[in-house]
């Protein structure tokens, strides 16, 4: 699409309109669903537009590939519930001698370990934790926060992942990069900048332990959830069927935390973290296939009978069938948003405003509206990567400063901060569906604490921009 390919104002309706339906009528399904009828329409597509945009989004690679994912994910889970590995871990993790505090930490951490993966860490987290927060009167609103700015924060962070290789991908070719060892390279001299993802990932442990206090919607769900033992509130629609957070343990069955719990874990993160050493790309979904097969042979060889193992299965993948049709139709709005030129028309109105001192914040900024808009921060990294850096690299005479890093930095700190406001994002999505939280009120709650951070790292950049 040429820069000046958009259609005005209009483009960035449908994704305005999915946003404000959703914080209206706190159903999101609806809300996407409507836009994308809306956007359609105004394309002229007619009435037939909105199922082809559906037959044409979903029927894609990247989709199945998520489909899958979410699939062996749900399948995983409820093994692990139907093996009563999840309330053996929850066993495990009390006989330490928790606090509320700790609890929360725990899931902190985690968060952090499971890096390679920004779609297994919020679902592991809020599952494996669930069970603790909510016997501590933790509210899913606050789980989900946890599982959600400890996953793109961090995967941004470290360079063996996914998204450090499609980055560093993004790079090749601008200025004096010429091959993936310079590209990465500069991946890593852009690490430090990244002052969003940083101080996200700090954020969520100086509130659990209180330096940083409640304020918000937050505040008011964590009221609720100690004073009232409520963890969802009245009238809340958890992101996750009844399915799969209804299976119980198989009472006649004896089994190993280690097999059941721990060792399709390493296998998860063995997979995926030597796929990408050996291969480039780290196999995700493949990692979750061999671990839920696994897991259904030892279920089996510890006695359970196979028409349950099955039954489990299915069970799962009904589980995530919510945060499915979401992600669906997330997708949907997304192609619906490049076809329209939403990116672009949001780069060409402000492309003028950018200065040397002014790139990093204006490009942190523009990072973090594109991805509110579209719910995708990969999606805004291959946009706002090569209209921003090569700018870098013409202010720079294309040398590798740290006019450069920082750049590289804002874009990716402005991609994830866009991803954790908007509804309709994936790896939000996947943390209301792992804490098991009304996905709406996850938003509301995280918003404030995501936008005060954005703030400090937009103030950061507009000072470092004066001497970078």
């Amino acid at each position: 699409m040429d820069l000046h390919d958009h259609l005005g104002l209009l483009s960035v309706m449908p994704a305005a309109l999915a946003i404000l339906l959703a914080f209206v009528t706190r159903n999101t399904v609806f809300s996407l669903a409507v836009a994308c009828f809306v956007g359609v329409m105004s394309m002229d597509k007619g009435l037939m537009g909105f199922p082809t945009l559906l037959k044409e989004t979903l029927g894609t690679t990247s989709f199945s590939w998520i489909l899958l994912l979410e699939l062996f994910i749900g399948t995983v889970i409820a093994f692990f519930q139907r093996t009563g590995a999840i309330q053996n871990f929850t066993s495990w993790i009390e006989r330490r001698a928790l606090s509320r505090v700790r609890v929360q930490l725990v899931g902190w951490f985690m968060g952090m370990f499971v890096f390679f993966s920004d779609y297994f860490s919020p679902l592991f987290v809020g599952t494996t934790v669930r069970g603790l927060t909510d016997r501590y009167k933790v509210s899913r609103e606050k789980l989900a926060y946890i599982a959600d700015s400890t996953s793109a924060p961090v995967s941004v962070l470290v360079p063996i992942t996914g998204w450090a290789v499609f980055i560093s991908g993004l790079l090749i070719g601008m200025g004096p990069i010429e091959d993936a060892g310079q590209a990465m390279s500069v991946f890593l001299g852009a690490i430090p900048y990244n002052i969003y993802a940083w101080l996200s990932v700090l954020t969520v442990g100086l509130v659990i332990v209180g330096i940083v206090p409640l304020f918000g919607p937050m505040r008011r769900a964590e009221k609720r959830a100690q004073e009232e033992g409520k963890v969802l509130r009245d009238g809340a629609e958890p992101l996750v069927g009844e399915e799969l957070t209804d299976i119980q343990p198989y009472g006649s069955v004896r089994t190993s935390l280690f097999l059941n719990f721990f060792l399709p874990v390493l296998i998860v993160i063995g997979v995926a973290v030597g796929t990408f050493i050996v291969m480039g790309s780290a196999k995700t979904m493949e990692a979750f296939l061999a671990a839920s097969v696994t897991l259904g042979v030892l279920m089996r060889l510890q006695g359970i009978p196979f028409h349950d193992i099955m039954k489990t299965a299915i069970s799962g993948m009904k589980g995530v069938m919510p945060a499915i049709v979401i992600l669906a139709l997330a997708y949907s709005l997304n192609q619906l948003s490049k076809d329209m030129g939403t990116a672009t028309y949001i780069v060409e109105v402000t492309q003028d405003w950018l200065t040397p001192s002014l790139l990093p914040a204006m490009t942190f900024l523009i990072a973090a509206v594109i991805a509110f808009s579209t719910g995708t921060s990969w999606g805004t990294f291959a946009i706002m990567m090569p209209l921003s850096v090569p700018i870098a690299f013409t202010f720079t005479s294309d040398q590798v400063t740290p006019l450069v890093y920082a750049t590289v930095a804002a874009v990716a700190g402005g991609g994830v901060f866009g991803d954790h406001c908007s509804p309709l994002s994936d790896t939000s999505v996947l943390a209301s569906t792992g804490a098991a939280s009304d996905h709406i009120d996850h938003i509301k709650t995280q918003i404030p604490f995501a936008l005060a951070v954005a703030f400090i790292a937009l103030f950061a950049y507009l000072i470092a921009g004066s001497w970078l």
